[in-house]
C-alpha cells in the first residue's frame, strides 16, 4: 500500500519541486535587478593626453569613451596610465577593463605580481600599451572604452590618462631609448623593409639590475607584456645589460613583429641575490624602485652571400692542407726514389747494460792506458755515457768502450751474420740460463734498455693488438654519437617551439641561423676537425702501405731498424679527431652545461691516445691494451659527468675525487717505473715498507732508473698540485678542470720525451722541427681566442650574454669559431709531430736506440 501511494503522488512531488526552483530564481533575479538599480553607471567622452582624477566605489561605475583615427600607412601606439592615490588600496583593488574592436585588456590596480616562492609585489602605478589591430581601410575611426569599477564600499581615488605613443614603430639602424618597470612594460612594432629577410634586435642598458626580459611576438592581441605571462608566446631572453635575438621574416606572416621589454619583479633569473624572504606566503612586499633605462636598435642581419663566403672560406682553409700535403708527399716520394737504401749504424751508440761490464774485465786489464784513453775520447759524447758519466764512473766506461772495440773486431774476423749483429740479446750479456730468451723480467731489469729489448713480441700479434684501438674507438664513436645527435635535435626543437632562448648559451651577437639551426656558423667551423682528421688518416694509411710493402720485400730497415711501426693508435687518433669535430658541432647546436660533456669526451680520448702513442714508441711490448685504456678513459668521462652534475660546491665530491686522483697517479707511477713488474695484492704494503727500509733507511741508495724517476717525481708534483687546487678552489667548470689535468700530463710527458731524445744523441729532422714550431705557434694563437670567453654556462644566461661580441671574420665567424679553426689545425699538427718526430731513427738499428 505504501508503494502504491508513493507511485500515486510521485508526479505531484516533482511539480512541487519544480515550482519551488522557479520561485527561488525569480527572487534572486529580483534582488539583482534591485541592486543594479542602485548602482550608478556614468559614461564620459574622454580625450587623449588629459589626466582624469576621479573616485570609484561599489555604487558607481565609470566608463570613459575614446575615439581616434587609425591610418594604414602610419602606426601609433595608445598607452593607458593609471595611478592609485588612496591609501590601503591593496584590500580593495580597482578593475580597469579596456574594450577595443578586436581585443579586451583588463588589469587590477594595485597590480599584484608574484615572484619566487610566490612572494607578492603590489604596484600602484601601472602603464600598459594597447595592441593595435590591423586595418584594411586607408583611414578608419576606432572606438575603445575604459571601464573603471570596484567592489569596495569606500571611495578609492585614482588618476587615468590615455596618450599616444608617437615613436611606437622602430626604424632600421635607429636607436631608441625608453624606460620600463615591472608594472609599466614597453613594446614597439617593427616592420620588415623590402629586401630585408633577417634582422637582429638588440636591447642594451647601462644598468645591470633590475633583471629584464626581451621578447619577440607576432602582431596579435593580446600582447603578453607582464612578468607572469611574457614567456607564453614568441621568443624571449632574460637580460642584464644586453640581449640580442635574430628574427627571420619567414616566421612572421604579417612581415612585422612586436619587441616587448619587461622588467622582472626579482633578479634571481639574472644571477642577482635573493632580496629577503617573506614572513608569510601571502605577505605583500614593497617592490621598491625597479625602473630601468634601456635602448633598442634593429639592424639587418647578414645576407645569403655572406653565408656562401663563409662556407667557401672554411672549405678553402682546410682544402689547402690537402694540397700542401699532396705537394710534400710528391717531394718526399721523389727524394726517396733518388736516395739509395742504406742501413745506417751510428758509431759509438751501443748502450751498456750492467751485465756487459763483467764480460770483459779480464780482457780490459791487459790493455794499455793509452788505448783506454783513446777509446774514451772518441766515443764519450753520446747518450748516457757523456762527460759527467765519465767523471763518475771512468773504470766502467773504459770497459764499455773496450767491449765496443772487441765486438767490432769479432764482427770483422768471424763474419757474423747481420741478423746476429742487429740483436741486442747476446749470449755473453747474461748468465747462462735456460729461460734467457723468454723471461721478460731478465730483460727489463737492465739499467739501460734498448728498443729491441722491448720489441721482442711477434709483430703480427702486436699489430692486431694495436688495431683494436681503431676498431674500438670507431664502435664507441658510433654508439656515442647517435644518441647525442638525437638529443641535440630535441634541444633545438624545444628552443624553436618554446621560444626560450635561455636554454642555449650562444654568442647571440654573432649567431647566424640556417634552417632550424640557431647558430650555423658555430657548427660549420667544426668542419676542420673532420677534414683534418680524415687527412691524417690518409697520411697514416700511406705510411702503413709503404711499411707493409717494405716488410713484404724483407727490407732490413723496416724489419730491424727504427722505432717499431704500429699504426693502430694513429688510426685511433685520426678517428678521435673526426669524432671530436662531430660532437663539438652537436654541442654547439645548443651549448649548455648539461651537454658540455659531448664537447670534451673525445678530447680526453685524444689526450689519452697521444700519451699512449708516446709511450708505445719506446715500449711497444708493454703498452696498455685497448680494453684497459678505454676502460680508464670511460672512468674519466664518468667522473666528468659526476663533476658537472654534483661537483659545484660539493666538498664531499671534491675530496673523493682528489683522493682517487692522487691514488691513480701513484699507481700509474709505480707501473711506469717498474714497467709492469709489480703486483697489486695483499702484500703490496709489506713490500713497500721493505723497499723503504732497504733503500732509504738501511742504506741510502739512489734510484736505479734515474730518468724515469725524474719524470715520475715531476708528474706527481704536477698532479698533486692540481688535486690540491681543485680541492681548495672547487672550480665550477669541472669538465675543463679535468681536461686541464689530461693536457698538463700530456705536455709534461712530451717535453720529457723531447729532452731525453736530444740527450740520447738523437736529432729531430727538418720536417718534424717545422711541425713542432708551426704547431706551437698555432696553439698559442688558438688559446688566445679560446680565452676570449664569448659565453659561459657557469653563469646565468643573462650574465653570459654580457660577454657576447660581434663577428670578427667576414661578419660570419666569431672568436670561438677562430678557436675551432686554429685548434683543429694545431691538433693536426700535433699528430704530425708524433708521426714524424722519430723519422731520424728509421735507419738506426733498434739495439742502438735507447728506451726512456
Amino acid at each position: 500500500m505504501v508503494l502504491r501511494s508513493c507511485c500515486k503522488f510521485g508526479p505531484v512531488l516533482v511539480w512541487f519541486r519544480l515550482g519551488y526552483v522557479v520561485l527561488l530564481w525569480l527572487c534572486v533575479t529580483h534582488l539583482r535587478c534591485a541592486r543594479a538599480e542602485t548602482k550608478t553607471v556614468v559614461q564620459k567622452d574622454a580625450e587623449f593626453d588629459v589626466t582624469y582624477n576621479d573616485t570609484v566605489t561599489s555604487d558607481n561605475q565609470t566608463i570613459y569613451a575614446f575615439n581616434h583615427t587609425v591610418s594604414r600607412n602610419k602606426t601609433e601606439g595608445v598607452r593607458v596610465t593609471v595611478n592609485i592615490l588612496s591609501e590601503g588600496a591593496e584590500s580593495s583593488p580597482i578593475l580597469f577593463v579596456v574594450r577595443q574592436k578586436q581585443a579586451v585588456l583588463s588589469f587590477q590596480v594595485p597590480l599584484i605580481l608574484r615572484g619566487l616562492y610566490q612572494r607578492k609585489y603590489p604596484y600602484a602605478h601601472v602603464g600598459r600599451t594597447l595592441c593595435q589591430p590591423p586595418t584594411r581601410s586607408l583611414t578608419e575611426t576606432q572606438y575603445f572604452f575604459v571601464d573603471v569599477s570596484t567592489l569596495s564600499s569606500l571611495g578609492t581615488h585614482y588618476q587615468l590618462r590615455i596618450s599616444r605613443v608617437d615613436s611606437f614603430t622602430l626604424h632600421t639602424d635607429k636607436k631608441f631609448s625608453f624606460t620600463a618597470s615591472p608594472s609599466q612594460p614597453q613594446y614597439f612594432k617593427y616592420v620588415f623593409p623590402d629586401g630585408v629577410d633577417t634582422v637582429i634586435v638588440k636591447v642594451n642598458s647601462e644598468m645591470t639590475f633590475p633583471c629584464s626580459v626581451m621578447s619577440i611576438q607576432d602582431i596579435q592581441c593580446p600582447v603578453y607584456d607582464l612578468d607572469n605571462n611574457v614567456a607564453f608566446i614568441g621568443m624571449y631572453q632574460t637580460m642584464t645589460k644586453t640581449a640580442a635575438i635574430t628574427v627571420q621574416r619567414k616566421d612572421f606572416p604579417s612581415n612585422s613583429f612586436y619587441v616587448v621589454v619587461v622588467v622582472k619583479t626579482e633578479d634571481e633569473a639574472c644571477g642577482g641575490p635573493l632580496r629577503f624572504y617573506p614572513l608569510r606566503p601571502d605577505e605583500l612586499i614593497d617592490a621598491g624602485n625597479r625602473s630601468k633605462i634601456l635602448d633598442v636598435v634593429v639592424s639587418p642581419a647578414i645576407s645569403s652571400d655572406v653565408y656562401v663566403m663563409g662556407m667557401l672560406f672554411c672549405l678553402g682553409i682546410f682544402l689547402s692542407f690537402y694540397l700542401l700535403t699532396f705537394l710534400v708527399a710528391c717531394v718526399e716520394n721523389k727524394r726517396s726514389v733518388d736516395r739509395p737504401t742504406v742501413v745506417y749504424r751510428k758509431p759509438g751508440v751501443t748502450p751498456v747494460s750492467p751485465y756487459e761490464y763483467g764480460s770483459f774485465v779480464d780482457n780490459a786489464s791487459t790493455l794499455s792506458s793509452e788505448a783506454i784513453t783513446d777509446s774514451i775520447a772518441s766515443d764519450a759524447n753520446y747518450g748516457y755515457m757523456g762527460q759527467e758519466t765519465l767523471k763518475r764512473r771512468p773504470f766502467l766506461t773504459a770497459i764499455h768502450h773496450v767491449a765496443i772495440r772487441i765486438e767490432r773486431s769479432l764482427e770483422s774476423v768471424a763474419g757474423r751474420s747481420r741478423q746476429e749483429s742487429l740483436s741486442s740479446i747476446e749470449e755473453d750479456d747474461y748468465d747462462t740460463l735456460a729461460d734467457i730468451d723468454s723471461d721478460k723480467n731478465i730483460v727489463r731489469t737492465k739499467k739501460y734498455l734498448c728498443v729491441s729489448d722491448l720489441a721482442r713480441k711477434d709483430k703480427r700479434v702486436l699489430s692486431k693488438k694495436y688495431q683494436i684501438y681503431f676498431w674500438n674507438i670507431a664502435t664507441i664513436g658510433v654508439f656515442y654519437a647517435l644518441p647525442v645527435i638525437q638529443l641535440v635535435i630535441t634541444y633545438q626543437t624545444v628552443v624553436n617551439v618554446t621560444g626560450n632562448q635561455d636554454i642555449c648559451y650562444y654568442n647571440f651577437l654573432c649567431a647566424h641561423p640556417l634552417g632550424n639551426l640557431s647558430a650555423f656558423n658555430n657548427i660549420l667551423s667544426n668542419l676542420g676537425y673532420v677534414m683534418l682528421g680524415l687527412l691524417f688518416l690518409l697520411i697514416v694509411l700511406q705510411r702503413d702501405i709503404i711499411h707493409s710493402r717494405a716488410l713484404d720485400r724483407n727490407d732490413l730497415n723496416a724489419l730491424e731498424c727504427g722505432i717499431p711501426k704500429h699504426f693502430g693508435l694513429f688510426y685511433a687518433m685520426g678517428t678521435a679527431l673526426m669524432m671530436e669535430g662531430l660532437l663539438s658541432a652537436c654541442y654547439h647546436v645548443c651549448p649548455n652545461y648539461t651537454n658540455f660533456q659531448f664537447d670534451t669526451s673525445f678530447m680526453y680520448m685524444i689526450a689519452g691516445l697521444c700519451v699512449l702513442k708516446l709511450y708505445q714508441k719506446r715500449h711497444p711490448d708493454i703498452n696498455a691494451s685497448a680494453y684497459t685504456a678505454y676502460a680508464c678513459l670511460a672512468a674519466v668521462i664518468f667522473f666528468s659527468v659526476l663533476g658537472v652534475v654534483f661537483g659545484k660546491g660539493n666538498m664531499v665530491f671534491w675530496i673523493v675525487f682528489s683522493v682517487l686522483h692522487i691514488l691513480a697517479t701513484m699507481l700509474l707511477s709505480t707501473q711506469l717505473y717498474y714497467m709492469g713488474r709489480w703486483r697489486l695484492d695483499s702484500g703490496i704494503l709489506r713490500r713497500i715498507v721493505y723497499v723503504i727500509y732497504t733503500d732509504c733507511i738501511r742504506q741510502c741508495s739512489g734510484p736505479m732508473y734515474i730518468d724515469r724517476m725524474v719524470l715520475l717525481v715531476m708528474g706527481n708534483i704536477v698532479n698533486w698540485s692540481l688535486a690540491a687546487y681543485g680541492l681548495l678552489k672547487t672550480p665550477n667548470d669541472f669538465a675543463s678542470y679535468l681536461l686541464a689535468i689530461a693536457i698538463c700530463n700530456l705536455l709534461l710527458y712530451f717535453a720529457f720525451y723531447i729532452i731525453m731524445k736530444l740527450r740520447s744523441g738523437e736529432r729531430i729532422q727538418c720536417m718534424a722541427m717545422v711541425c713542432i714550431l708551426f704547431t706551437a705557434v698555432v696553439w698559442g694563437f688558438a688559446l688566445f681566442f679560446f680565452f676570449q670567453g664569448l659565453s659561459t654556462w657557469q653563469k646565468t644566461p643573462a650574465e653570459s650574454r654580457e660577454h657576447n661580441r660581434d663577428c670578427i671574420v667576414l661578419s660570419f665567424f666569431d672568436d670561438h669559431d677562430i678557436w675551432h679553426f686554429l685548434s683543429s689545425i694545431a691538433m693536426f699538427g700535433s699528430f704530425l709531430v708524433l708521426l714524424t718526430m722519430d723519422d731520424d731513427l728509421d735507419n738506426v738499428q733498434r739495439d742502438k736506440i735507447f728506451v726512456f
